[in-house]
């Protein structure tokens, strides 16, 4: 009897060994999902993007190409909204492409490079493999990794969560976190066809320049004949409001709002011309800025953005790149001043 259940013990810590044995550890996790994200030197893919930072959350279609070593092709486009707008790189640049607007901005950018996004899943591979405090839990069927944030939004939300299918090793989804670990910003990929490879032509600017849908919002904005004030609503109790001042230059009204306190900064709104032509890129300082409702361009003293129909800028000495980030994210019309 003593015999029996001594080979059963023996039996039962081989078994425990073995499962042990078995279990890749977070670093064998990281290396697989790595590499295999990284396969086929390129990848399609369709996502979701619901933005919860304002009165109602907003929700986005987002289709990406990439093809090694470095063309980029992002499309967002809001839905119940023929609004879209394309970030593209190509060998001749970084472009940012809004046909209904007939605008074409070209920067001198590193991007994505120095601007990681939550749907370019070798950018969240490189914001693992980065945090070295990243963590990892698992589920029957996913591995969950809690690791910092590696873009203009880290300041005010810090925190991402990826979920990672356990079968497959794709991301299934992103949570951006804010401090408070409130979620802010959901990714949720659909579709991820690794292998797929664009070919150099099919990132010319060109292709994207035309927009073949009638946009009802613009001939709604172009009928009108004034705008809505925009203002930002912020909860910093040593900047304020000392000036508002609304100007008309050939026939072009211009609102400019001045913020004076610890943490000063001046807006400046004024409706969109619409283009003639959207073939001859415009030079934009500065990087490409995903704003989430929109995408604009930052510099280290400035950003700006095009949303419903209004052209915004923000300039400012003292404010950080986040928290000019901070500033264009609160801006809504009639806000509290």
């Amino acid at each position: 009897m003593r015999h029996k259940v001594t080979i059963f013990i023996i039996m039962l810590l081989s078994v425990i060994v073995l499962s042990a044995c078995g279990k890749d550890s977070q670093e064998e996790v990281l290396q697989k999902l790595h590499e295999k994200w990284a396969e086929g030197k390129g990848y399609e893919l369709d996502a979701t993007m619901e933005i919860r930072t304002g009165n109602e959350p907003r929700v986005y279609d987002v289709n990406v190409w990439h093809t090694e070593p470095d063309f980029y092709r992002v499309k967002v486009s809001q839905q119940n909204d023929d609004v879209t707008q394309m970030i593209i790189r190509n060998k001749e640049g970084v472009f940012v492409v809004t046909p209904s607007l007939k605008k074409t901005y070209k920067f001198q950018s590193e991007w994505p490079k120095q601007n990681s996004q939550p749907y370019l899943i070798g950018a969240l591979a490189e914001d693992l493999l980065a945090d070295e405090n990243a963590l990892m839990e698992e589920t029957e069927d996913s591995y969950i990794f809690t690791a910092e944030t590696r873009n203009n939004h880290k300041s005010i939300m810090p925190t991402q969560k990826i979920t990672v299918d356990k079968k497959t090793l794709l991301p299934k989804s992103v949570s951006i976190l804010d401090e408070a670990e409130e979620e802010q910003m959901l990714i949720t990929f659909k579709k991820i066809d690794l292998g797929v490879q664009h070919k150099e032509s099919e990132y010319a600017v060109e292709q994207f320049t035309e927009d073949k849908k009638p946009n009802v919002a613009t001939e709604k904005e172009q009928e009108s004949t004034e705008f809505q004030t925009h203002y930002p609503v912020l909860a910093w109790g040593n900047t304020s409001l000392v000036d508002e001042r609304r100007i008309e230059n050939d026939g072009v009204e211009r609102v400019i709002l001045t913020f004076d306190g610890e943490k000063s900064f001046t807006l400046v709104q004024e409706p969109i011309e619409l283009g003639e032509s959207a073939t001859i890129p415009v030079f934009q300082p500065g990087d490409p800025a995903d704003l989430g409702f929109t995408i604009g361009a930052i510099t280290d003293n400035s950003i700006s953005w095009e949303k419903d129909g209004i052209s915004f800028f923000i300039a400012s000495k003292n404010l950080t790149k986040e928290e000019m980030i901070e500033v264009a994210a609160s801006v809504t019309a009639g806000g509290v001043k």
